[in-house]
């Protein structure tokens, strides 16, 4: 089975040390993917990690998307580094490779007329005030753990680098790609040109998935299923469910907009019209028993 894995950014770690040893268990579900005969093709999140670059880099006035390929390469190190050493110990010989890739988007969506998508690390509202007044960053509540800054999220069009992931693919290359959801790019006078913004991980992962004719998008999180009423006592988990009954559920307003609900809509998105293919959203650790639709919330037509 020909799969896309997204990896959450907040699942990786706030600094270069804790999540070099986080990737070490982060990757054994994945080498347990490839051990069972699954080419896996893995994207990542970058959220926390942008945000902390570019911070970092503020006196340097460094430009968004070179934070974005920064960012890119840290964490794609890691995982490429973390997963060759465990297919290493397992006795399998298999090539791991982090491509920096470009994602294209529409100078004119919406996504950069509102900022939606959280960055960086959590702040207090005395703290969130502060930067809104020192360097105007639009700053949100984020699912009740606190204030982010948010940055453009347009929705991804095509991969620049489609066409290297597929020949790295079919030469049995693991690719770690669109990380932290691609570095966006407008095509402006038959010119690339970067733009300030950061793609949102699932619909890139979904639209990568798309292009290179996936089986199925798994996508990884802190919990094991979509759930209605999450966190309350009502809550019911989704383990089944159609892309008519989510789309019922999405217009409910059932997921969280920094949260849940573009996993979810990342999920629609590449199986909507697709009979044979199916996309999951569960744990990092339940992701072999997701691809056998024995745990996670598996979403069909």
């Amino acid at each position: 089975m020909k799969v896309v894995i997204a990896l959450g950014g907040n699942a990786l770690g706030n600094s270069p040390q804790k999540q070099l040893e986080l990737v070490k268990e982060t990757v054994k579900p994945i080498a347990d993917l490839v051990c069972d005969g699954n080419e896996v093709i893995i994207a990542h999140g970058n959220g926390p990690q942008v945000g902390m670059i570019n911070r970092q880099m503020m006196n340097e006035k460094m430009p968004f998307p070179e934070c974005g390929a920064m960012s890119q390469g840290y964490i794609g190190y890691h995982l490429q580094n973390a997963l060759k050493n465990e297919l290493n110990a397992r006795r399998i010989n298999k090539e791991v490779v982090t491509l920096v890739t470009q994602v294209l988007v529409d100078e004119n969506d919406e996504g950069f007329i509102h900022p939606t998508k959280p960055i960086g690390e959590f702040y207090n509202k005395e703290e969130a005030d502060n930067l809104r007044k020192t360097y105007g960053y639009t700053m949100i509540e984020d699912a009740n753990r606190g204030y982010r800054r948010t940055v453009a999220s347009p929705k991804p069009i095509d991969i620049i680098e489609k066409n290297v992931i597929e020949q790295l693919i079919e030469k049995d290359t693991i690719v770690i790609t669109v990380g932290g959801g691609g570095i966006p790019v407008i095509l402006k006078d038959e010119k690339l040109q970067g733009v300030p913004a950061v793609i949102d991980k699932d619909f890139a992962s979904a639209k990568l998935a798309e292009l290179i004719d996936a089986d199925a998008l798994c996508i990884l999180t802190a919990v094991e299923h979509v759930s209605l009423n999450f966190g309350k006592p009502n809550q019911i988990d989704l383990k089944n469910v159609s892309v008519s009954e989510l789309t019922t559920f999405i217009e409910e307003g059932h997921f969280a907009k920094g949260s849940m609900l573009p996993k979810v809509e990342a999920a629609l998105s590449f199986v909507r019209g697709q009979k044979e293919k199916f996309a999951v959203i569960a744990s990092l650790e339940k992701a072999k028993e997701a691809l056998q639709l024995q745990s996670g919330t598996i979403i069909k037509n």
